[in-house]
């Protein structure tokens, strides 16, 4: 699965609205702000997450891209 900036910004409003916040309301941070902290999430993840293959041909450490 491709990580996508704007569907993780749009899931993180959801969950904060279900949890009583109101992530995009006049004073608060506004989807620009929630886009840009999904962006630096996906950004570290790509970055520097790996995935460990412990078995067969295809055995080792692979960066996630």
């Amino acid at each position: 699965m491709a990580l996508d900036s704007e569907l993780l910004a749009k899931d993180i409003e959801a969950a904060m609205a279900a949890n009583g916040f109101e992530p995009l309301a006049n004073k608060a941070a506004g989807h620009d702000w929630w886009l840009a902290f999904a962006e630096g999430i996906v950004n570290h993840i790509t970055t520097n997450a790996q995935v460990a293959v412990t078995s067969g041909s295809s055995a080792g450490t692979y960066k996630v891209t």
